[in-house]
């Protein structure tokens, strides 16, 4: 059978549009969002210069908008009209996803107060990218860049230390030695990936214990996207009393019940209490 969205040609419906654009490499864009681009009347960008190398690239001759968050609340009202006037107006970055530590939030919650219709465009993203090939638990949680006050950033980090899964930190290159020491200090035990230039000619990934971090000799070139790895320092394993527990639960309870009962008495991995379980189901 036909996938619905196949048998639709890419017909677009007025209003706005967020489209992902790729994080590095060029080819790295979707069928649907070069459609869409070529279909709107205008094109809201971070930087005009930046996005003319990929809009050119695909023959995209569409009306450009400088959209920075120097001036999107100045843009705003133009906008607005430009969209009710029945037009298609795509919002884009000069990489990855708009509105995810990039511009346009503002015209998002405008279009949502004023009952517009907006629709995503998915494609690359640095942070499913960087998780993709971590290695480190598919439950995370993302911060985006450091903030530029240092207590600010201290009282995160202090928070995001408990945060039960892995974390993605984007960090431009002229901040990375002075956040490592913080990075050790909360974070220490722990893994992490520092991903460079992902998808591009120079691309590098760094993998290292957090302990052993030291900062770069050289001021790398482009942002960084750092993934820090869950915090297994202080797991137990299940001990032989836990495991008579769970095979008396396991008679009567589910296997959520358990592994939420169980992890609020100790510090042990949900995943060893779910396979466990699993292990008795299957044997029963």
């Amino acid at each position: 059978m036909i996938p619905q969205s196949d048998t639709i040609k890419n017909k677009f419906n007025f209003g706005l549009y967020i489209v992902s654009t790729p994080i590095g490499n060029l080819s790295d864009i979707t069928l649907r969002a070069i459609d869409v681009l070529k279909k709107s009347e205008y094109i809201l960008c971070e930087d005009t210069r930046t996005s003319k190398k990929l809009l050119d690239k695909y023959k995209i001759k569409s009306k450009l908008i400088s959209n920075h968050k120097f001036n999107e609340k100045k843009n705003i009202n133009k906008i607005i009209e430009i969209l009710k006037s029945e037009k298609i107006v795509s919002v884009i970055s000069d990489a990855g996803t708009p509105a995810i530590s990039d511009p346009g939030k503002i015209i998002i919650n405008e279009c949502v107060k004023k009952k517009i219709n907006i629709y995503p465009i998915p494609g690359a993203s640095a942070v499913s990218s960087a998780v993709s090939i971590s290695g480190f638990s598919e439950k995370y949680f993302f911060y985006g860049f450091f903030p530029q006050k240092k207590k600010d950033l201290l009282n995160d980090l202090k928070s995001l230390s408990n945060v039960d899964g892995s974390i993605i930190f984007f960090v431009s290159p002229n901040k990375i030695n002075d956040s490592i020491e913080h990075i050790k200090t909360f974070f220490s035990g722990r893994k992490i990936l520092i991903c460079r230039e992902m998808t591009k000619f120079f691309e590098e990934y760094i993998r290292i214990e957090v302990d052993d971090l030291e900062p770069f000799q050289k001021i790398p070139k482009g942002e960084l996207t750092l993934v820090i790895s869950e915090n297994t320092s202080y797991l137990v394993s299940l001990s032989e009393s836990d495991k008579k527990k769970i095979k008396k639960m396991i008679q009567t309870s589910s296997v959520r019940d358990i592994v939420d009962l169980i992890t609020k008495e100790k510090k042990i991995s949900k995943k060893e209490i779910y396979n466990y379980c699993l292990s008795l189901k299957k044997w029963n």
